[in-house]
């Protein structure tokens, strides 16, 4: 009895966890196909940006400003306050 409780339990707890990610990968594909519209990409050039986005390497221009400003502030070796600082005018110039 105990036994097929737990078994039914599990499969359940399984089949909505599918369902958990196919929701997610749902919604991934909803932003990335909204974000390639707006930017009226067509043929091929659409192809390549889908590709990236689902597959996560795709950023967005603010994330590429973020990225770019991150590696500049550690050559410079800052920290703390005067990082923030930078990344503050980095990021809003």
């Amino acid at each position: 009895m105990n036994k097929t409780l737990i078994l039914s339990l599990l499969a359940t707890l399984l089949s909505s966890g599918n369902a958990l990610a196919l929701t997610a990968q749902q919604e991934k594909m909803t932003a990335c196909n909204s974000d390639a519209s707006s930017q009226s990409l067509k043929g091929q050039a659409r192809k390549d940006f889908m590709k990236s986005c689902l597959s996560g390497t795709h950023l967005t221009p603010q994330q590429e400003k973020m990225k770019t400003c991150n590696q500049e502030a550690s050559k410079q070796a800052l920290k703390g306050d005067p990082r923030k600082s930078f990344m503050k005018t980095c990021l809003s110039g």
